[in-house]
């Protein structure tokens, strides 16, 4: 049987961990940032690979504030499947809701990841009543057990595609 391969495009806000969840996953996955007021941001993308069985998932990561809407419209061109990935200690904006609106509107399969449900203030009940109704699972960006466990759980859920695949 043939490798299959899957494109799953991170979406996030600033600060929701969606780097770290793909350095977590692919320990050598590729980050291009720049400093900022309050640390350092993703500018264009994050990049990492990761091996499931015969699946091979190509990860991409995308920037996390409202200015860079043209890159996660590029990046996102062609994926199979998205994550929300939803930071739990923060109420959900206008930017999340424009982010879940933008994926639904690809009418590809996605999940709701929440991170930092076990920081001080995390509210992932609010999270969840929120997007009623969506698949949503806590997770750690920085527990790789249980960030692959996720990424599986959801890659197994999807049927593989029949257009361009990213090369390796």
């Amino acid at each position: 049987m043939a490798e299959e391969k899957y494109k799953i495009v991170v979406f996030g806000a600033f600060g929701a961990g969606k780097s770290t969840l793909i350095q977590t996953l692919d320990p050598q996955a590729k980050h291009i940032e720049a400093e900022c007021a309050g640390g350092s941001t993703t500018v264009a993308l994050d990049y990492g690979r990761v091996q499931i069985g015969e699946k091979r998932v190509y990860l991409y990561g995308t920037p996390g504030q409202e200015r860079f809407e043209f890159a996660r419209e590029i990046i996102g061109t062609g994926m199979d499947g998205a994550i929300l990935l939803v930071d739990a200690t923060s109420p959900v904006d206008e930017f999340i809701d424009h982010l879940y609106c933008s994926i639904g509107a690809e009418k590809i399969p996605f999940v709701i990841l929440l991170n930092k449900c076990d920081t001080v203030g995390a509210q992932p009940d609010a999270v969840k009543a929120h997007f009623n109704g969506v698949e949503t699972k806590a997770v750690s960006a920085k527990d790789r057990r249980g960030a692959r466990d996720a990424l599986e759980g959801f890659i197994g859920t999807l049927r593989p595609h029949t257009g361009n695949k990213p090369s390796a």
